[in-house]
């Protein structure tokens, strides 16, 4: 289940890192103003993939017990709330474009280039969450191959349109967007007809006992919501940090954390396949087989991400010259590369225990677990490295506290399943 997850989220990864190399032959603001736009953009991931975790949980469930018309019905009910709240969520951010720019630090000379690129940058993250909300109810019908290639041939479809639209077309930074949306409303003409074709949604609502259905999903919708809505919440704060040190600061920041995602694809196909595992296994009552499990994932993220950090750090002069011909971007991004990749093994498994606790039930946990990787380890590292040693340091924090953060994601999910066990003992 995750190989077609993998080569997915890896497309993803790559189009993002394409469009920041595109971007940044365009110069210096357009990148920092990619790099301001950024946290913004978590914070839409964040809500989507909060529900879709719900979706995945819910629809799976439903179906195990055999009631195929209601497990329909949810799928439709999940798209149907999913495109109100983000599109609410995306007119908010255009309103408040100015104060959140202002909060984040970005520089008065660059908000004109923002407010160009917002309209089509918002277009495309709502067009890309109507696509993964189509991807969430087929992975909750066991099916990851379709979202997998989709995600593929999306990917290249977008790398294909970025020059054409950046510079031949010569939109510049809004090109970057418009080619996105192209790409993804083609996706989404391409998943729904197939949805509905299979049976998977069905869009009266009035037969679901909607009430009843709303608090199901809210139950475990809000909690996981909030949980990957810290990580965008930290990235504000983050950006707003790395701005005091300049916009050259800003926009390597925004590509290393580019970089970050495009390292972690693996962690982040898994978080996608080992869910429905671990919700059947705990269904079965095999606490044993979730434990041996998880911890073959924990030891294999740990190997894989540390041999990520440290291909990052040999190649870290050459990377920062290919994607930015600013020399002072380059300069910080190579800084970036030999300190921060080195901690994405810490960080990969307290993703990873966050997507187990939810699919174990302990949704509290995970997102106790979120909230303490962000504000007792991550930040306050990240504020502390500024303090003694400037942009160097604040990226050594980051280093130091992602690390820790996994260290500690680890020993909560171990005391959670230890509860697990003592409960289905007594029972």
């Amino acid at each position: 289940m995750t190989w077609p997850m993998l080569f997915g989220v890896l497309s993803l990864m790559t189009f993002q890192l394409v469009d920041s190399a595109f971007i940044g032959q365009l110069g210096r603001d357009p990148l920092a103003a990619l790099g301001f736009t950024l946290p913004m953009q978590q914070l839409i991931i964040g809500l989507q993939v909060g529900l879709g975790i719900a979706t995945t949980a819910i629809i799976s469930r439903t179906l195990g017990a055999g009631d195929q018309l209601r497990a329909e019905r949810l799928g439709g009910l999940v798209v149907t709330v999913g495109a109100i709240l983000v599109m609410i969520l995306c007119i908010a951010m255009w309103l408040l474009q100015t104060q959140i720019m202002a909060a984040l630090g970005a520089e008065q000379s660059l908000l004109p280039l923002i407010r160009t690129y917002w309209i089509p940058w918002l277009l495309s993250a709502w067009t890309g969450a109507m696509l993964y909300f189509g991807y969430s109810v087929c992975r909750s019908h066991g099916d990851t191959k379709l979202p997998g290639y989709m995600m593929v041939a999306t990917s290249l479809a977008n790398i294909a349109l970025d020059p054409l639209y950046i510079f031949v077309f010569g939109w510049g930074l809004p090109g970057a967007a418009l080619a996105t949306v192209t790409a993804f409303g083609i996706g989404c003409l391409f998943i729904y007809p197939k949805l509905l074709r299979c049976g998977w949604l069905r869009f009266d609502l009035k037969q679901l006992a909607l009430g009843k259905a709303l608090r199901q999903l809210n139950a475990i919708m809000a909690p996981a919501m909030v949980s990957q809505l810290m990580p965008p919440v930290s990235a504000m704060v983050a950006t707003a940090l790395v701005a005091g040190f300049g916009s050259a600061a800003v926009a390597a920041w925004g590509l290393g954390t580019r970089l970050e995602f495009f390292s972690i694809v693996v962690v982040l196909a898994l978080t996608m396949s080992m869910p429905p595992m671990v919700g059947r296994m705990l269904g079965a009552g095999e606490l044993g087989q979730i434990r041996k499990l998880v911890r073959l994932a924990v030891r294999f993220v740990v190997v894989w991400q540390l041999a990520i950090g440290l291909i990052w750090l040999m190649a870290s002069g050459l990377v920062s010259e290919l994607f930015t011909s600013d020399r002072e971007v380059s300069d910080v991004l190579g800084s970036y590369l030999v300190r921060v990749p080195l901690s994405y093994s810490g960080l990969g498994v307290c993703m990873l225990m966050v997507s187990v606790c939810n699919a174990l039930g302990l949704a509290m946990r995970a997102l106790l677990v979120s909230t303490l990787r962000l504000f007792l380890c991550f930040l306050p590292f990240l504020w502390f490295g500024a303090q003694i040693g400037g942009i160097n340091g604040l990226m050594t924090g980051a280093l130091a506290g992602n690390l820790l953060a996994g260290v500690m994601a680890y020993a909560f999910y171990r005391q959670g399943i230890r509860k697990l066990t003592a409960l289905h003992a007594d029972s």
